[in-house]
């Protein structure tokens, strides 16, 4: 009879690390209202009427302001989004990524 043979394979470990994060930065310009920065915070931004308006008065006296962190697939389809529909209602407003 036979025998049979029967093998162990080791698991090697493998280090997974989290996706590296990337900031959304808000610019500063003259024409862009603040209730228009206020409504993209809170429509792609999610952010609360009272968070948006922090964020929204930061950019306002120090020239930028992080609207969010993320993994850099979302914070560039943020970036894109807000970029567009600031476009499509004729306003100049610049948002930036970096890594965080």
């Amino acid at each position: 009879m036979a025998k049979e043979q029967t093998s162990v394979k080791e698991r090697t470990h493998t280090n997974l690390r989290e996706p590296r994060k990337y900031k959304v930065i808000l610019h500063n310009d003259d024409d862009t209202t603040m209730d228009f920065v206020v409504f993209v915070l809170m429509k792609i931004f999610h952010k609360s009427e009272e968070e948006a308006s922090k964020v929204m008065l930061q950019v306002h006296h120090e020239g930028s302001a992080i609207a969010g962190i993320y993994p850099y697939d979302i914070a560039v389809t943020k970036v894109e989004l807000a970029t567009n529909f600031a476009r499509e209602n004729n306003f100049p407003l610049q948002l930036t990524y970096e890594p965080a």
